[in-house]
């Protein structure tokens, strides 16, 4: 696959991070692209402690089992433009094997037509896995590609060889 950033095309990093690790890959994406960026925001944040996958109590976790608590209302669906974009990069952490659910309402309330999508996840230890499937699948458009997970602390550099291996000059 090879991504033409042209003056004529438009692209979009939109991601979610829960402890700044996607965060900061987005940035770089961004920055190295000269892209665009979009920051899913829960119009419930979750704190530290709604986070410890190690709490069967948290938010997270509560989450995880009962999916029908997985509707998270963000504060923005989109960002304004959103129909002019070509390329859309997004990025999320991995929960449990699953794109974080932050994901779900951004993927189902947009509409992908003429874009693709370029999914990708941080984690230090899980796989990809069907994540970037899934998120395809809660869309009936766009060109889903498939999902690349990069390690939590990669640095910018590697970054940089990832976008090039999707045919990006960075």
């Amino acid at each position: 696959m090879t991504l033409q950033n042209t003056a004529d095309s438009k692209t979009l990093v939109v991601h979610y991070s829960a402890h700044g690790h996607t965060r900061r890959v987005a940035e770089t994406i961004t920055r190295a692209l000269g892209a665009e960026a979009f920051v899913l925001t829960p119009a419930d944040p979750y704190s530290e402690p709604d986070l410890d996958y190690n709490d069967p109590r948290s938010r997270v976790s509560r989450e995880h089992v009962d999916h029908s608590l997985r509707h998270v209302a963000l504060v923005h669906d989109a960002p304004e433009g959103f129909a002019d974009y070509d390329v859309v990069l997004v990025g999320y952490p991995i929960w449990w094997g699953e794109a974080s659910w932050v994901l779900g309402d951004f993927v189902r309330n947009n509409d992908f037509t003429g874009k693709t999508v370029i999914p990708f996840c941080t984690s230090f230890s899980s796989p990809v896995g069907a994540s970037a499937r899934d998120l395809a699948a809660l869309s009936s458009t766009g060109d889903w590609k498939p999902g690349t997970r990069l390690e939590a602390n990669i640095d910018a550099a590697g970054v940089c060889r990832w976008l090039e291996r999707l045919g990006v000059e960075a």
